[in-house]
């Protein structure tokens, strides 16, 4: 087991949007979560071929709609969704802009591979066509999966470091104790840390044959949790005076990988190693939000989680199951889940707010073996 972790100030998260099946937004999101409104809904006809006939879309999400034509003819849809979560958030308030870009402002992505649609596309017309090289090379940039983040940077001025970190369910956290790494070694003066998920048919069929294969390994690993999709983002600062909106504290964000099947006892050690970097006892967290994992691995996540914190009367948020499995951008959504619950849970009881210190708490698990936590002080 590995696991990575930064010391100094701790950042604290001042701005956050979403596109999501709930809709574009940050508002659009919170009202989501408060509402607990499920967005599972059937596939149109442009989705005829994929193997399961419903889904969790952002509604009525066009590339061109959003971002307008110039720029965009190419543009793919983990792309579209990434630069348009950028926007919501950039545009939400002068603020936001004047902190989240320019020479200081980094970016990093959380994904798995970008766009599985594009690759498979542009591999196709490779194969099919009349030459190997008779492709539409306007394409190619969409078969890396940096080029969500890329493009994020050209539209909106973001000059500092830009990365873009694979790890499935869990890049979000990846992506988030990355961002703190910049932040505490001086690399950048603000991080715009966020994640994206498209649904396409590609995804739908490696996500189909993938569970198939898992659960004639093993009966008890299959799920029926629908395919989601959207991009999160996060403005994240070092803790500071002056007109900072501070919406959340990052306390502790912990990781580790998984040796053969036992999740629960490496995401059991994760969780600990959080509240002892945090300082926290189990019985201050207010909210959690657990990861979209299925089967064994679920059922595990939610041993580790009795395991360590017992019976604390933690709200459990659950997000995927109202936005489905939205694969990578699955820890960003959770992140966004407890902020908005915060936003909408603002004058809890006085006891009970002192008793949980409104602490939220993210677990992750992904199939490959990524498995981590995170702690937010939540405001």
């Amino acid at each position: 087991m590995s696991a990575t972790a930064t010391v100094g100030r701790r950042p604290v998260i001042t701005a956050w949007s979403a596109v999501s099946p709930f809709g574009v937004g940050r508002a659009a999101f919170t009202e989501g979560i408060r509402e607990r409104r499920d967005t599972t809904a059937p596939l149109g006809p442009s989705y005829d071929k994929t193997p399961e006939p419903t889904a969790c879309l952002v509604p009525g999400f066009d590339i061109r709609t959003a971002l307008g034509r110039k720029g965009t003819r190419s543009m793919d849809r983990v792309t579209g969704l990434t630069v348009t979560a950028v926007g919501a958030l950039l545009g939400e308030s002068e603020r936001n802009q004047r902190v989240g870009t320019g020479e200081g402002a980094a970016f990093a992505l959380g994904t798995t591979t970008g766009s599985a649609q594009s690759m498979m596309d542009f591999t196709r017309d490779s194969l099919t066509g009349e030459q190997p090289f008779f492709v539409d090379p306007a394409q190619f940039p969409n078969t890396v999966m940096n080029c969500a983040s890329g493009q994020s940077a050209i539209w909106y001025q973001l000059k500092g470091p830009n990365t873009t970190i694979a790890g499935g369910r869990a890049a979000g956290l990846h992506a988030l104790n990355y961002a703190r790494r910049l932040l505490a070694s001086g690399h950048a003066e603000s991080v715009l840390c966020g994640t994206a998920e498209e649904f396409s048919p590609a995804r739908a069929w490696l996500e189909h044959h993938t569970a198939s294969a898992d659960s004639s390994a093993s009966p008890d690993s299959a799920g029926s949790t629908p395919l989601g999709e959207g991009s999160s983002m996060l403005l994240i600062e070092p803790a500071g005076p002056g007109d900072q909106p501070v919406l959340a504290e990052i306390l502790a964000v912990e990781l580790g990988v998984t040796l053969g099947e036992d999740v629960r006892a490496a995401l059991s050690s994760c969780l600990r190693r959080a509240l002892a970097q945090a300082s926290m006892d189990p019985g201050q967290i207010m909210a959690i939000a657990r990861s979209s994992s299925t089967g064994r691995a679920r059922a595990e996540e939610l041993l580790a989680i009795a395991d360590v914190l017992g019976e604390t009367g933690a709200v459990d948020l659950a997000p995927h199951e109202l936005i489905g499995d939205t694969g990578a951008a699955a820890a960003g959504f959770q992140t966004a889940s407890l902020l908005a619950y915060a936003e909408t849970h603002p004058s809890e009881e006085q006891h009970r707010s002192e008793a949980t210190g409104r602490i939220g708490l993210i677990t992750s698990v992904d199939r490959t073996g990524s498995v981590g936590c995170a702690l937010l002080r939540l405001r």
